[in-house]
């Protein structure tokens, strides 16, 4: 897994340009059981990914935060709301909550997140392979193929399932 988290950066650059024009056709002309096949190769692939063997999304990018996020992580953590977002988070350029440092604050050395049980929803939902009308967050992807590698094998495997 090492080998292939310390590629997968030059594996995406290397496929960026095939992807976004598979992208750009799949948002003009989605084909109508493009959900149900993400929601497919999503789950075959994370029967054969272990998230704890690689990390990298915890190493290297940050989630937004909502407030209700903010909320329940600050109640798990016996923490006020404001005291949270001081100790932990800052503004971005976004005006989005996002955390003040990565690698997450969260993540042990063993790439367990120890608020798992009430981590953000951005994190619950990463990599967003298995959301509806997917074809709407090709740009998210595009960033996501380039930093988890269970993101960049649905995305190989869905351009060969796919034909456009």
């Amino acid at each position: 897994m090492e080998q292939i988290v310390s590629n997968i950066q030059k594996l995406a650059k290397d496929k960026h340009n095939e992807n976004k024009k598979f992208f750009d056709k799949l948002k003009k002309k989605a084909p109508k059981n493009l959900d149900y096949v993400m929601q497919e190769l999503h789950d075959s692939e994370f029967k054969r990914t272990d998230c704890l063997a690689c990390a990298n999304c915890c190493k290297t990018t940050g989630p937004l935060f909502t407030l209700a996020d903010i909320e329940r992580i600050a109640k798990h953590l016996r923490l006020k709301p404001q005291q949270f977002i001081e100790r932990y988070l800052r503004i971005d350029e976004d005006n989005d909550y996002v955390l003040q440092s990565v690698p997450c604050t969260f993540l042990d050395s063993e790439n367990y997140c120890m608020i798992y049980d009430v981590r953000p929803k951005a994190c619950r939902e990463f990599p967003h392979t298995d959301r509806k009308k997917f074809q709407q967050i090709a740009s998210l992807t595009l960033k996501n193929v380039a930093i988890c590698p269970a993101a960049y094998n649905i995305v190989e495997e869905m351009k060969k399932r796919i034909a456009l």
